[in-house]
């Protein structure tokens, strides 16, 4: 009973603090409602572009302490409290509590369940679970960007080297985490639908080193 209790609490807490809206708050900070400018996105792409590049990197770090925290230090309270899992499924709680803040973030309910696209938070819940990994994404997506100056097929081409390299980085340790990088890879791709008819339209903005321009990301 308490290690249910234990676990379906900060499975409750990872999900609530994922659901934080990050994006929003800055932009009200700055007197902006995200959610009404550029891509109406409360993520840190459009705070980036609305807002200011500095805001912008301070919703990322926070969108990615979302992920990190609950995927890091959760299952070692479940540790401390004797209520951790053993022996092939010692991750899931990672795994689990890095999903459910990727939900919040994705779907928050203090936004009537309207959210980003978690690519931050997912990087930072991957960074707590699959640091390898992460060190891919980043790779690719500093690549693409370079190249193409879209966020977003950074974040699609990152989120599919994760994807992919789970299962050789992580071929010994189970099917569990390689199926989970893969279904994360997959959402993250999925929740940037609305980029990818823009792209196919031509109408997908770049992001600038100049003045801020309207965000369609």
């Amino acid at each position: 009973m308490m290690t249910g209790m234990w676990s379906g609490g900060l499975g409750l807490a990872a999900y609530l603090l994922g659901a934080v809206p990050s994006g929003y708050w800055v932009g009200r900070a700055r007197g902006v409602d995200i959610r009404t400018v550029g891509s109406r996105n409360i993520g840190a792409t459009n705070v980036f572009r609305c807002v200011g590049k500095g805001w912008g990197i301070f919703t990322f770090l926070l969108d990615v302490t979302k992920g990190f925290a609950p995927a890091f230090f959760f299952p070692k309270i479940l540790v401390a409290v004797g209520a951790a899992p053993e022996g092939a499924w010692a991750a899931l709680p990672a795994l689990a509590y890095m999903i459910l803040a990727i939900l919040g973030h994705n779907w928050p309910v203090y936004l009537g369940f309207k959210g980003g696209k978690g690519v931050a938070t997912s990087a930072g819940g991957l960074l707590g679970v699959a640091p390898a990994a992460v060190g891919v994404g980043v790779a690719v997506w500093i690549l693409l960007f370079v190249v193409v100056r879209y966020v977003s097929v950074a974040s699609i081409g990152a989120a599919l080297a994760v994807a992919a390299s789970g299962w050789w980085l992580y071929r010994d340790s189970g099917w569990l985490l390689p199926a989970v990088l893969t279904a994360l890879g997959l959402l993250a791709v999925w929740r940037h639908k609305g980029n990818i008819a823009r792209l196919r339209a031509g109408t997908e903005n770049r992001i600038t080193l100049g003045r801020n321009t309207r965000a369609s990301s």
